[in-house]
């Protein structure tokens, strides 16, 4: 079982000045694939806010971590270089895809910062903001969060 915590990363939600629907739909999405999210929280775009919930998530014992927002260009997208300054490995596999699979469905996608990396014992995927292309995204890399997670949580794998 794959056990989740989701951090939507966003000023406005997390001032209660906007309704946040990108958590709230990769909840759905990881629920659809039967792993257990246990975990949820919404911050502002501040780096410091945003690595102590990936670090506090990964200490709860959740193996993926999944941020939505903040992996724009935008002066306040932060998100990429919260979870850089923290992690132990980049999966640049990870990113590349998200973005090459989403140019097919909007040419902003070039945009994205998008990132996966290992954080403690977590899989940490920084996803878009935009709901859709959060689940989008999700979708596009999925086949490999099982064993990406298990080899964070340094669990045998069968590979």
């Amino acid at each position: 079982m794959i056990t989740v915590g989701i951090i939507t990363v966003s000023d406005r939600a997390s001032a209660g000045e906007y309704e946040d629907h990108g958590g709230p739909a990769v909840r759905a999405a990881c629920q659809e694939r039967g792993w257990e999210v246990i975990a949820e929280a919404v911050v502002p775009d501040d780096i410091s806010r945003i690595q102590q919930s990936v670090r506090a998530f990964s200490a709860q014992g959740c193996g993926l971590v999944l941020t939505t927002g903040g992996t724009g260009i935008a002066d306040r997208d932060v998100t990429p270089e919260a979870i850089r300054a923290i992690m132990r490995v980049e999966i640049p596999g990870f990113g590349e895809t998200m973005r090459m699979r989403s140019l097919a469905i909007t040419p902003n996608a070039i945009l994205s910062r998008s990132l996966a990396a290992i954080v403690d014992q977590s899989l940490v995927i920084a996803l878009p903001g935009k709901p859709s292309g959060a689940v989008e995204c999700l979708s596009f890399v999925e086949g490999a969060i099982p064993h990406s997670v298990k080899l964070a949580r340094k669990e045998p794998t069968s590979c």
